[in-house]
């Protein structure tokens, strides 16, 4: 028996001097993969129509990666059921870094109002690192009697249910910061589903509706036209594309996000891969062009680390877990 424990104990202490070796074997190895990536085109997948701020900047993405790692980076239209369908084909993809997808401020909140979602919403995936970042901004018509965001949250107390606003549909990103704000005001407004946003812009024109609470990449272009006018943004501070208007936090202190897009690929992928993705893709954010066409968006750079990701989506869907819990909203 002691003859054995010895052996076992000679075995153990060649194990670990030899560990350090073997390590540097592993990291060899990785930094190697790494280098050689990627080996193929790429595929960039979309959940979302051609046209949106996620499609717009995945291109963008695409065609610099393209530029950086002479591959073609090849735009493929998944769209459906708020962009799963393109999350569940990056997940079952190779894990080897040539397809991704971008995910968005909607994706915490789908994973608090989903009951069943065929992935868990950070481990399933691969985490690169956060793009941009842009505000929800909450406005009205041009000639609408309220007049500013305090005004509103007035009204909305001396008419309980009776104002309305706009939201992409039930347990959307947009339909629970109107339900935050309204736990936090102590208020009560009616909030209405659409399809999109084109169509809830015809209805706040037409009088139908009373806000419109929408990204900063669709309000933003309507605002300088001079279609609505804004009341409030989400953005912890005031918003550098649009100084002039106020922070939901200057009137409800705490109150404030920023939606944002993030790139992620398929689990499993190794780490020297994700590290040269990141590093990439930092890179890319500070490109001048780069820059300029996010700012006509709303839009501004937003880089991060994989763990920074990982820990505000996890962050975001205990927040907004919490406004479903509150407000009682029906979850899937």
């Amino acid at each position: 028996m002691d003859d054995v424990v010895r052996d076992g104990e000679r075995n153990s202490g060649r194990l670990f001097r030899r560990l350090p070796v073997l390590l540097g074997l592993v990291f060899a190895a990785g930094g190697a993969l790494a280098q050689d990536y990627p080996s193929r085109p790429m595929r960039f997948l979309v959940g979302y129509a051609p046209g949106t701020g996620t499609d717009i900047v995945s291109r963008l993405l695409g065609h610099k990666f393209s530029e950086r790692f002479g591959q073609p980076v090849v735009v493929e239209q998944r769209v459906g059921s708020g962009g799963i369908i393109a999350n569940e084909a990056v997940i079952k993809a190779p894990p080897d870094g040539h397809t991704m997808v971008l995910l968005s401020g909607a994706h915490p909140a789908t994973a608090a109002v989903r009951l069943k979602l065929p992935y868990d919403p950070v481990k399933d995936f691969a985490m690169v690192g956060t793009v941009a970042s842009y505000p929800i901004v909450i406005s009205v018509r041009p000639d609408s009697p309220i007049k500013s965001f305090p005004n509103l949250l007035a009204r909305a107390k001396a008419a309980p249910g009776r104002l309305t606003y706009s939201m992409g549909s039930t347990g959307s990103l947009l339909h629970l910061l109107g339900e935050w704000i309204s736990i936090e005001a102590g208020t009560s407004m009616v909030h209405v589903p659409f399809k999109g946003s084109g169509p809830a812009l015809i209805e706040l024109l037409g009088g139908r509706i009373d806000l419109m609470v929408d990204t900063g990449i669709f309000a933003f272009g309507q605002i300088r036209g001079g279609k609505i006018r804004p009341l409030a943004i989400s953005s912890p501070a005031r918003y550098p594309l649009m100084p002039d208007v106020p922070t939901i936090a200057e009137t409800l202190p705490g109150v404030e996000m920023g939606s944002w897009l993030g790139l992620v690929v398929t689990p499993g992928t190794p780490r020297p891969i994700v590290d040269r993705l990141n590093r990439e893709l930092r890179s890319i954010l500070g490109d001048a062009d780069v820059r300029r066409r996010l700012a006509e968006m709303a839009t501004v750079p937003l880089a991060s680390s994989p763990e920074e990701m990982s820990a505000r989506i996890e962050r975001e869907t205990a927040r907004w877990k919490r406004v479903v819990e509150l407000k009682n909203i029906e979850r899937e």
